[in-house]
């Protein structure tokens, strides 16, 4: 066998595989006929609004025009961008707002002259710095105050109190749509339905501390609020209070 037929029987028992030719592109009345088979298709691919071109003006009787349904959809987006934005701004500003009213309390606190001055701006002026209804200072009874004694506008809370409201080792909790507890607020209690708990660590020989700020609004604390604010101005007050009362730092 020469070299020319072995090359043509070589080219003629080739594996499929090498000449299997390509797909078929799809045909237009293919594509309509898909389209019209599965109306949703748009709305299952969304994506593909972004690179198909629509038509630009009305070709007639019963073709939709898809350049109304892309403007009308990129309205809607920037509708939503612009109602996130407003939000944004929002949000910081209450932040901002937050921070402030946090450091002139915090720099209350450092002025006070007394340690009885100190309790009285955290127990009547807080709430105005604050913005909120009602601020409560509780403490745990230390052997020689009974549970439900208020002692210079400090509540006294039996033993173990402070970890059944908070949840042992929580410390800040916040509750929206709440009743006032009486035992925190006293009469003010029927006015709250909101509050935050903050943990108040004085020094291991002090009893276990509580901060809690109340309001009106059911929904001016709820969880997810953040409590960087709540945790700085609770580390301040315990400050304060060490060394007002000589208490070592731990």
């Amino acid at each position: 066998m020469t070299e020319e037929s072995r090359t043509a029987r070589s080219a003629g028992t080739a594996s499929p595989e090498a000449v299997q030719p390509g797909p078929r592109p799809l045909s237009a009345a293919e594509v309509d006929g898909y389209l019209r088979k599965h109306p949703d298709f748009l709305v299952q691919h969304p994506h593909l609004a972004n690179v198909l071109t629509p038509p630009t003006r009305d070709n007639g009787d019963g073709v939709v025009d898809l350049q109304y349904f892309l403007v009308q959809r990129q309205r809607g987006e920037l509708a939503r961008l612009a109602e996130q934005h407003q939000h944004l701004i929002t949000t910081v500003r209450a932040n901002a707002a937050n921070q402030a009213r946090a450091h002139e309390a915090v720099l209350a606190m450092m002025n006070a002259t007394s340690f009885e001055h100190l309790i009285e701006i955290v127990t009547s002026d807080l709430a105005i710095m604050l913005n909120v209804d009602a601020v409560a200072l509780c403490v745990e009874t230390n052997g020689f105050l009974l549970a439900g004694d208020r002692m210079a506008g400090v509540r006294i809370l039996a033993e173990g109190s402070i970890d059944e409201l908070m949840g042992s080792g929580q410390p800040v909790r916040l509750r929206n749509d709440i009743d006032g507890d009486p035992e925190v607020f006293g009469g003010l209690a029927s006015l709250i339905r909101s509050d935050a708990m903050v943990r108040l660590h004085f020094s291991s020989k002090a009893p276990n501390g509580l901060l809690v700020l109340g309001a009106r609004d059911p929904d001016a604390f709820h969880p997810g609020l953040g409590t960087e604010l709540l945790l700085f101005l609770s580390r301040a007050m315990a400050g304060c209070v060490r060394l007002w009362l000589d208490l070592p730092a731990e």
